[in-house]
């Protein structure tokens, strides 16, 4: 058993800071949070269909999202993490999002072997991919969505067609250069 901690001070004073970064208004209040809207629980907690009023919101994230963080004034005192720093992986920070969906199960757990990222599982990864892709728009992106609606996993083929759709959009409104 463990003591608890003493409780923290509240340094936040009048700052609304990370309420007003969080892109999909998951923070309601002071020490508040709505998780159900929070895009760290979408892309990674959440097993089902993100709401489709929240995906844009997303934007081209897949695993998670830090603007509350990033916006807090306290954090500028923060240290680098050392405890995962040798874990780091490289090759994670930018992924190709269409190189993506095209993994099977096995290239899926492969790649991501000893990362968190097995967490989300290929269904929930390709479901962000594609989330992704479709707020960024790109027209290249739309041979690997065709392929990703075909998919045998309803989740992975629900959120290729939105992308696609959303992708359509665009370019039919002249918005996509």
């Amino acid at each position: 058993a463990l003591a608890p901690d003493a409780p923290e001070k509240n340094h936040c004073g009048t700052c609304t800071r990370c309420i007003t970064a969080c892109p999909t208004a998951a923070i309601t209040a002071p020490f508040q949070l709505d998780a159900r809207r929070c895009i760290s629980y979408l892309t990674i907690e959440l097993k089902g269909s993100i709401p489709i009023e929240l995906r844009p919101a997303i934007g081209n994230r897949i695993y998670g999202c830090d603007d509350c963080l990033q916006a807090c004034p306290w954090n500028r005192f923060a240290r680098e993490g050392q405890l995962m720093k040798a874990h780091a992986r490289p090759d994670l920070g930018q992924p190709d999002l269409a190189e993506l969906l095209s993994l099977d199960e096995a290239e899926f757990k492969c790649r991501f072997a000893g990362t968190p990222m097995l967490r989300t599982k290929r269904r929930g990864l390709l479901r962000n991919a594609c989330v992704a892709l479709g707020n960024i728009g790109d027209e290249k992106a739309l041979p690997a969505l065709q392929k990703a609606a075909a998919d045998p996993e309803p989740l992975i083929a629900e959120h290729a067609a939105w992308a696609i759709e959303q992708i359509r959009k665009l370019v039919a409104s002249g918005t996509l250069a």
